[in-house]
């Protein structure tokens, strides 16, 4: 192998190295997004269940009551 040759080898793997760590810094920022996307979705899955349960038990209430009613 010339020394031409080798230093075209060693830029080509230094190319190559630049591209993996490119790649690597975009998944890491993907992935931090994503996380953050899924505590967002987490957090709004919780309030939307206990709202569901607020007017569940709101409903309940109001079954419960009518069903007073008709009994007197």
């Amino acid at each position: 192998m010339s020394d031409l040759d080798f230093v075209r080898e060693l830029n080509e793997m230094d190319h190559r190295v630049d591209d993996l760590i490119a790649l690597c810094e975009r998944l890491m920022a993907e992935n931090q997004a994503m996380r953050q996307r899924q505590e967002q979705i987490n957090s709004e899955r919780a309030h939307l269940l206990r709202r569901h349960e607020q007017a569940r038990s709101r409903v309940e209430a109001m079954i419960s009551q009518l069903k007073s009613m008709e009994n007197h």
